[in-house]
């Protein structure tokens, strides 16, 4: 997988995508606090991997967290984290498969990015991408030529 770089300052604004899905699907986007800490990495554990909830819960080592859910009442339909492994990176990310197809990854995605744009940031790299003709298509990201040896290359996997 490689990774991809991403201009922060042309993000396209989201204000009515997170006001449809607050309206009509009671889905909020925050950053997480403190007391969430365990309920937010424990979900990614179960629904996505071991890994990944080790990068969530280094993103509660900053204030504000380094991360963004979307929840509806008291489940988390999804996450979004930032500077959780590297400096300026994006990443990890994910969406209930139940919820996908409503652009909560996006809203999500945009978030983070956004956050990472307020910290002084003017690009972004987005670390070991899955769906690259996703972030082409979202925020305009391009691959990182010859980025196939990332951080991620010796990454020590949690048994399943």
């Amino acid at each position: 997988m490689q990774d991809m770089l991403v201009r922060l300052l042309g993000l396209p604004d989201i204000t009515e995508k997170e006001k449809e899905l607050m309206e009509n699907h009671q889905v909020i986007f925050k950053r997480p606090i403190p007391p969430e800490k365990s309920i937010v990495v424990n979900w990614v554990r179960e629904h996505f991997s071991p890994n990944w909830a080790d990068e969530v819960e280094s993103s509660f080592s900053a204030l504000p967290i380094n991360c963004f859910i979307a929840q509806r009442d008291q489940d988390i339909l999804g996450f979004a984290c930032f500077e959780s492994t590297a400096k300026n990176f994006f990443g990890p990310t994910g969406v209930l498969s139940s919820e996908r197809g409503k652009r909560i990854g996006e809203v999500l995605l945009i978030k983070a990015l956004g956050a990472l744009r307020e910290m002084g940031y003017a690009y972004a790299i987005i670390g070991g991408v899955g769906p690259v003709e996703y972030y082409k298509k979202t925020v305009n990201a391009h691959v990182i030529e010859k980025s196939e040896r990332s951080i991620y290359q010796n990454l020590l996997k949690q048994p399943k």
